[in-house]
This record gives structure tokens, C-alpha cells and sequence, in this order.
């Protein structure tokens, strides 16, 4: 049988199921990838699809054997009853017997489509197209093979399913020799996300590999881009070396990429580093490089070195855009809370955009929003938004996002819940972060309802504010939607006005549940910030037993998650102290941030429900890793960046360390101190729940500590009062933590735990 000439398009994915999928174009999303490659890949997927180039592949690759016996051993053999994981049906046998009897139709002819689309009710995807593909493939039937591939994918909603039929696909194009097809269609998969998850590209790419197919730049640059997007940079790295050694020359792009990889991974040294590489193998800078450098400095707080970027970037003729703009925007709104002046810069800096005639994007204004949001600066938010609702740009899951995340950080829960039905039926995706935060908003604070502003409410306003809620209200009046009725509620809720709904702590369980099925129902794949959610509510549940109830749905999302938080939770530590371990070398990869909040979260789990020796454990392994720097010395320990209770497990282990030191006959100096902050995230300075936490902690133990005159937010003691106490009779009894539920037969020895790590 000739083979017959490849169709002139490639695209995995046709506009309409009905659709002939072989007229179709290649589709490539902007992103900073496809920016650098678009005009090359345009040109390379033509002409590789035009042509049908033989390259020199072994018999074995070309087919001549495999359509013999391949056929042979799938076709016709008898298999188990059942149909099992990974098998095909037997409908899928006789869409083939069909099939086969029909003449090798061109893309223009629909009977082979008709005939699939009479079976398409009835076949399982990926298995049953699976076996079409193979065994058309092994009759050299091109045409129908290429058909049934577009028709699959395009019925096909699951990533890893359609990661599957292009991993299947890639091998019968290259065991037919069409390889420059087959690098196309992968190019094409990861371009529009249809190959899946990192791990589908990472089986594409072997596959391509195992069939002889050739790797270039191009194909590597893919491969990455599916790595950093997955966040597996250490994957990443492996893959440059590799280009390396077959001398492949790792260009812009292939920099860009996992650069802006580390970036978005928090891994921000990395990237620095990998930029001096880049400047030494003197490659230039683009437009991608030098935001990406901006961002990450940005990110870092080194605003100067921020500026200074820009200043190169301009004299190199680059003038600053959206993206340049945006990542100032986020880095001086992230500081403005901190440090005086950042506000105002943030204000100038969007003045300056619109001066120099960059146009504010969607993104633009939902970091302005919540800047502004999160800094109570509610007028200041409502302003921008209503400059938003001029511009006609249509509000997206960032913005919608950001409005929620404000709204549980003022502690109006079911407002967030509110506005995220809005969001799902205006057709908006939600994401991880839109779940996380309100995941992690239940049971922070009261809910609050959204309601109307009464007129009385406003009079009781002070004035300044009286302007403010009435054009409030007639933007309401006017049409608006429910985002004004957020900042309607925010303006309120600032004087005070908050409506209180007092749900019970069942019907918030269930909330919380119904978001965790969401998630797995829309395959929105959690990341290390919601299982911090997850374990932040189960602290704050009021029993064992519902607190187990929400540690079960993190099986739905991750088995080593799972085990380790309930292992230590009902007291086999030692069963799994080393999936801990592993886990915690996972999560040492993240930026420092994110990997506190994890350790946080586990521990105050832990804390809640008695396992206090287990917390200790978390926080003392934490501190080994330097999840916290600067945690202690024996004349301080700061807690700034600890929740309640893992601040409170390591002040056990602190005084622990210092009794070790008074007790191997070493002074302690003059003063000693803890330091808890002054609670910058309560509503009155000094009373941030940690410092209570702490306050009450000592107390409970009888440590001689008081809270220092001048700095609310530090304990302070005399070394020799301390050293004194220390060395009383009672007090290790009351420094040695223990579990409530324990399964452990190995005798505790705290200080040997202290030794490791002081």
C-alpha cells in the first residue's frame, strides 16, 4: 500500500468535534516560549507536514516487522473476562473490523469520520482509541490514523488521557518514519497544553527518543518549558546538562525558560545564579529576560537593583511594557504594608505607565486591587476599579482571585463564597489560588453576609468616609455587579459594621468539604499552599474526629501528604518519620515562605490535638533545615515568622537548649529575651494572638520572663534569674513534651533531639 502524502496542518486540536480535524492550524499560546519560537516552529511544522521525509531509520523503527507480529499478538487474541485497567473493549475490535474494509480515505472524505463518530458513544478514551491508533499504524494507514488522533484528543477532556494518545501517537509516526510529524505533534501538545502534566511530556520526549527521533534546541526548549511549568527544576537542570553533552546549545529561550522556572518556584537565588551563566556564555538579553530579572528583584525587595534593570534594559531599547510595569507594581504593593513611602510608589509608578502610554492590562488593576485591599486602603481599591469597568476589559480569574482573597483576609468568608459562584457562572475557571484562600479563610473569622448599607449606618459613619458610602451605593443602583457590593461592604466593615454569621462549626466543615470535591471535580490539581489550608482548618477544628474527616480528603489530592500528617496525628511517628523526611525534602525546595507556612500549618495541627512531642519534632526538624533563620541564639529567639503553635513547641525546645548550656557550667548572658512581634495583623498592637499564645504559655510553666516596658512585643529576663529556674528540680518535668496518642517503644530523650540541631 503507498503511503499516502501527510496532510498540510498538524493541530491536536480541532475547532469543533464535528470538524474534519485535519484542516485544522496549529494553534501556539502567547507566552514567553512560544515568543521566541513562534515564527521558527511555524516554519518548521509546514514544512515537516508537507513533506513526508524518510529519514534512515533500523527496519525494526520503519514498521515492516511490527505490522506483522504486533498485529498478530494484539488482534483477535483472547483475553480475560472483564475489562481491566489499560485494556481495550470489544467495540473498539469491531470499530476496527469496519474500519479496515473501508479505502484509505483523504481528510476530505468523512466517511471514516462517520464512522467513528457512530462509535464514539460507546469507546473508552485512551484505551480503545488507543488500539485503533496502534493497529492503523501498523497497516500503514496514515491518513486514518492521523484522523482518529484528532478525533480522540478532541473528545477528550482529562490531561493525562490526552498525554497518553500523544505519547501512542509519536510512536507509530516514528515506527512509520514520519519523525518530523511526530516532533511536530509534540511541539504542538505542549504549545496548547494538551500533552498534560510534566510527567506526559517527560513520556513524549522518551518516546521520541526510543524511536530514533532527532532532538534539537527546539524539542529541548518544549521538554523545559513542560518541566518549569510543572515546577520540577532540579528535572530542568538535568535536561541542560544533557543538551550540553550533545552539544546543543542552550540559547535565549532555553535560559528564559527555566529562569522564569526558578522565579515562579521561589527558588530566586537560583535564578540570579543561572543569569550570571548566562551573561558569561554571552547571550544576550531580551525583552522576557530582562522582566523576568525585574520581577525577581522586585520579589526580593531589592528595588534599587529593580530600577537599575530597567535603566539597562531602556538603553538597550527596550522600552518598559505591561509586564515590566506589573512587576514593580507587585513588588512595591507587597512591601507597602511594611515600609512607608512603598503606597506612594505604587501610586506613581501607575501614573507613570499611563504617562508613558504602556496600556494597564487586566493584570495591572487586579494587583492594584489588592494592594490597595489588603492594605485597607478600601476607597483607593474601589477607585481603581471603577477605572477598570471604563477600559471594557472583562474581569478574569486574577482579578476575581485577587477580590476574594481580599475579602477572606477581612474576614468575610461567605462574601468570598458569594462571589466565587458569580465567577463559575459568568464561565471563569477558578484556580488553586482562588480555593486556597478561601480554604484557608474558614474559621479565621466570622463570616459576614453581604447586605445593603442602611441609611442610619451611614449617618453613624464619621464623615469622612459619608461621600465614600453614599457613591457606594449609587454605583449600585447604577447596575453595578457584586464587586461594588464588596467594596460596599469593605468601607463598612472597616467602621466596624460587619453583620456577624454564626455558623456552626458542621456546617463549616461541610463548606470546606464541598470546596476540597470542587477542586477534584474540575481537576485543579492542589499545591503545597492548599495542603497548608487543609491542615490550618484542621487545627482549628473542635474535635478529633472532624479534624480526621478533612485529613481524609487529602488522599483525594496526595497519598505521602496524607500519611505523614495523620501518621503523626494519631501517633505512629515513627512509622513515618521517614515518608516525613522525604516530604520535608520536597518542601525545602520551595521559597522560604511557602515552606514556613507548611511546617506552620503541620504544626499547629499538631499543637491543637496534643501531639506536642510530634510538633516539637516538625519545628526542631525545621529549624535543622533553616526554614526559619535567624530562629535562635542563647541570648534570643525569635518567633516573628512562627505560627502559635509551632512558635510554642519551640520555646519548650529553646529553654531546653539554654538548660543544656547552664547545666555543662556555661553563664548565660546578661538578658535573655523571646521576641513575638507586636501582632502588625491584629486590630490593636500588641494583642496578635501569638504574643497571647506565648504570654500565657509562659506563665503556665512559671518561667520568669515579663514583657519589656518599651517593646510590647518582647519577653524579657536576667540570664542568672532564668539560669536559676533552669536549674530547679521541677522545671524539666514541665519542659518535656509528650503526645496524648503515642504507638512509640523507643525511650525519649529530648536533649539528644536538642543536640542535633543547637
Amino acid at each position: 500500500m503507498a503511503t499516502p502524502t501527510p496532510p498540510p496542518h498538524c493541530s491536536i486540536t480541532p475547532s469543533k468535534p464535528s470538524q474534519t480535524p485535519l484542516q485544522n492550524h496549529h494553534h501556539f499560546p502567547q507566552n514567553h516560549h512560544n515568543h521566541h519560537q513562534s515564527q521558527q516552529n511555524q516554519c518548521n511544522v509546514s514544512l515537516s507536514c508537507q513533506s513526508s521525509t524518510q529519514h534512515h531509520l533500523s527496519a525494526d523503527f520503519r514498521g515492516r516487522r511490527s505490522t506483522r507480529l504486533v498485529s498478530k499478538f494484539h488482534f483477535n487474541r483472547p483475553k480475560p473476562p472483564g475489562p481491566g485497567p489499560n485494556r481495550h473493549s470489544s467495540v473498539a475490535e469491531q470499530a476496527l473490523h469496519l474500519a479496515i474494509r473501508l479505502p484509505d480515505a483523504s481528510s476530505s472524505d468523512p466517511t471514516f469520520q462517520n464512522l467513528l463518530l457512530s462509535f464514539a458513544p460507546k469507546l473508552s478514551v485512551p484505551e480503545d482509541y488507543s488500539f485503533l491508533l496502534r493497529e492503523l499504524g501498523n497497516r500503514g494507514e496514515l491518513s486514518k490514523v492521523l484522523q482518529c488522533f484528532h478525533f480522540a484528543v478532541a473528545r477528550q477532556q482529562n490531561r493525562a488521557s490526552q498525554g497518553k494518545l500523544v505519547s501512542a501517537i509519536i510512536s507509530i509516526l516514528g515506527r512509520l518514519g514520519h519523525v518530523d510529524m511526530a516532533r511536530s505533534i509534540f511541539e504542538a501538545a505542549r504549545a496548547e497544553g494538551r500533552g498534560g502534566s510534566w510527567e506526559s511530556a517527560r513520556d513524549m520526549f522518551n518516546e521520541m527518543v526510543r524511536q530514533g527521533i532527532e532532538r534539537d534546541i527546539f524539542t529541548y526548549n518544549t521538554l523545559l518549558d513542560a518541566f518549569c511549568k510543572g515546577g520540577q527544576m532540579d528535572l530542568a537542570m538535568e535536561i541542560m546538562a544533557e543538551m550540553t553533552e550533545r552539544n546543543v546549545g542552550p540559547n535565549v529561550v532555553t535560559y528564559s525558560t527555566v529562569i522564569d522556572g526558578f522565579a515562579k518556584a521561589g527558588r530566586l537565588d537560583e535564578a540570579l545564579n543561572l543569569f550570571k551563566k548566562m551573561k558569561y556564555a554571552r547571550i544576550g538579553l531580551d525583552r522576557v529576560s530582562y522582566n523576568t530579572l525585574v520581577s525577581i528583584y522586585a520579589k526580593l525587595g531589592r528595588f534599587q537593583e529593580a530600577l537599575g534593570v530597567c535603566e539597562e534594559m531602556e538603553s538597550a531599547g527596550i522600552k518598559k511594557d505591561a509586564v515590566t510595569y506589573n512587576a514593580l507594581l507587585g513588588g512595591y504593593g507587597k512591601q507597602g504594608k511594611y515600609e512607608a513611602g512603598k503606597y506612594e510608589a505604587v501610586k506613581y509608578l501607575f501614573e507613570e505607565m499611563k504617562a508613558e502610554y504602556c496600556t494597564p492590562n487586566v493584570l495591572t488593576y487586579s494587583t492594584l486591587i489588592d494592594t490597595y485591599a489588603k492594605g485597607g486602603m478600601h476607597k483607593e481599591a474601589m477607585e481603581v476599579f471603577k477605572e477598570f469597568k471604563k477600559t471594557g476589559l472583562k474581569v478574569d480569574v486574577v482579578l476575581y482571585s485577587a477580590l476574594i482573597d481580599a475579602l477572606c483576609k477581612n474576614g468575610l468568608v461567605q462574601s468570598a463564597v458569594a462571589l466565587l459562584d458569580e465567577m463559575t457562572r459568568e464561565g471563569i475557571r477558578p484556580n488553586v489560588v482562588t480555593y486556597n484562600s478561601i480554604i484557608d479563610a474558614f474559621g479565621r473569622a466570622k463570616s459576614a453576609q453581604i447586605r445593603e448599607i442602611t441609611d442610619d449606618e451611614i449617618s453613624k459613619a464619621s464623615v469622612e468616609h459619608v461621600k465614600d458610602v453614599k457613591d457606594l451605593k449609587m454605583g449600585i443602583a447604577n447596575g453595578d455587579d457584586q464587586v461594588m457590593k464588596i467594596f460596599e461592604r469593605l468601607v463598612v466593615e472597616k467602621k466596624q459594621l460587619v453583620v456577624e454569621d454564626f455558623k456552626g462549626k458542621s456546617e463549616e466543615i461541610a463548606c470546606i468539604l464541598g470546596m476540597f470535591h470542587k477542586m477534584h471535580q474540575l481537576e485543579i490539581k492542589p499545591n503545597v499552599v492548599t495542603f497548608s489550608a487543609i491542615l490550618n482548618a484542621c487545627s482549628r477544628c473542635n474535635s478529633f474526629e472532624d479534624a480526621s474527616m478533612l485529613l481524609e480528603e487529602l488522599r483525594l489530592f496526595d497519598n505521602q501528604v496524607y500519611g505523614v500528617a495523620h501518621g503523626l496525628l494519631t501517633g505512629f511517628r515513627e512509622k513515618v518519620w521517614m515518608q516525613a523526611q522525604t516530604l520535608f525534602d520536597e518542601v525545602k525546595r520551595l521559597d522560604a515562605s511557602t515552606a514556613s507556612a507548611f511546617y506552620n500549618a503541620l504544626t499547629d495541627m499538631l499543637w491543637h490535638f496534643g501531639q506536642q512531642r510530634g510538633a516539637q519534632l516538625v519545628v526542631l526538624e525545621g529549624k535543622r533545615r533553616h526554614v526559619w533563620e535567624n530562629l535562635w541564639s542563647e541570648s534570643c529567639l525569635d518567633l516573628h515568622l512562627m505560627s502559635s503553635g509551632a512558635a510554642q513547641a519551640m520555646v519548650h525546645s529553646w529553654l531546653l537548649n539554654i538548660r543544656s548550656v547552664v547545666f555543662n557550667g556555661r553563664e548565660l548572658p546578661k538578658y535573655v529575651s523571646i521576641l513575638t512581634g507586636w501582632g502588625k495583623h491584629s486590630k490593636v498592637a500588641g494583642d496578635g494572638t501569638l504574643r497571647r499564645a506565648i504570654e500565657a504559655l509562659l506563665a503556665g510553666i512559671g518561667a520568669p520572663f515579663h514583657v519589656e516596658k518599651f517593646n510590647i512585643g518582647r519577653f524579657r529576663s536576667e540570664g542568672p534569674v532564668v539560669a536559676a529556674w533552669l536549674k530547679d528540680s521541677g522545671t524539666l518535668k514541665v519542659l518535656i513534651l509528650h503526645d496524648d496518642r503515642t504507638h512509640t517503644q523507643s525511650p525519649f530523650n529530648p536533649l539528644y533531639d536538642l543536640q542535633k540541631v543547637s
